[in-house]
């Protein structure tokens, strides 16, 4: 018997009510799993849910999501191409940054979210999903932009959309990001891709 992606996301949802793998999991309202196509090709990954999305268990429904999916639409991806999601599931009190042991009692569930959805690009949004899926050391100011080949996944780190909200002049390098991933989706589709990312092992 074959399980769908969907079925498994599912059950992967309904693990996690119950987590206990860190503290976070007490203070929340609502635990912010997943929104999109669950056979997508392109995975936004965020840091973790705000006060909306910790209301409405759905990530990416504040401000910053609305700009986010602005910025998706105009660069002419449709929902069937996109799946978004955070590296935790829960808020962190006061909207601060998770705790690197946050972090890291989260990351197994990501990877296995991930794994379901079996996307070919992921998108690191902001700082924090950079750190903590490239390199614990990464600048995203510097290293944004760039292509990273990580096992079967193309990833694009880019500024997270709450910074472009801060600071509106980094709406021009975020659109730059979004049209490269754009026309590498379109190439990878067409079959015309020639893979120049740096590998990182």
């Amino acid at each position: 018997m074959i399980i769908h992606r969907k079925q498994h996301l599912v059950a992967l949802e309904e693990q996690l009510q119950g987590c206990g793998e860190c503290p976070l999991g007490k203070t929340r309202n609502k635990l912010v799993f997943g929104r999109g196509s669950e056979e997508a090709d392109i995975v936004f990954i965020g840091e973790g849910p705000g006060e909306q999305e910790d209301l409405q268990g759905s990530p990416f429904v504040g401000r910053a999501g609305q700009l986010l999916d602005k910025i998706i639409a105009a660069a002419g991806l449709t929902e069937e191409d996109y799946y978004i999601c955070n590296i935790v599931k829960c808020r962190p009190p006061g909207n601060r940054v998770p705790a690197p042991a946050e972090v890291q009692a989260c990351l197994p569930f990501l990877r296995q979210q991930v794994a379901y959805v079996r996307p070919k690009i992921m998108v690191l949004l902001g700082a924090s999903a950079a750190k903590a899926i490239i390199d614990p050391n990464f600048g995203i100011t510097r290293g944004r932009g760039k292509w990273i080949q990580m096992g079967n996944f193309l990833v694009m780190p880019t500024f997270h959309p709450a910074a472009l909200l801060r600071d509106p002049q980094k709406k021009i390098p975020v659109w730059d990001d979004f049209q490269e991933i754009k026309r590498v989706y379109d190439e990878m589709k067409a079959g015309t891709y020639e893979n120049n990312a740096d590998n990182e092992e």
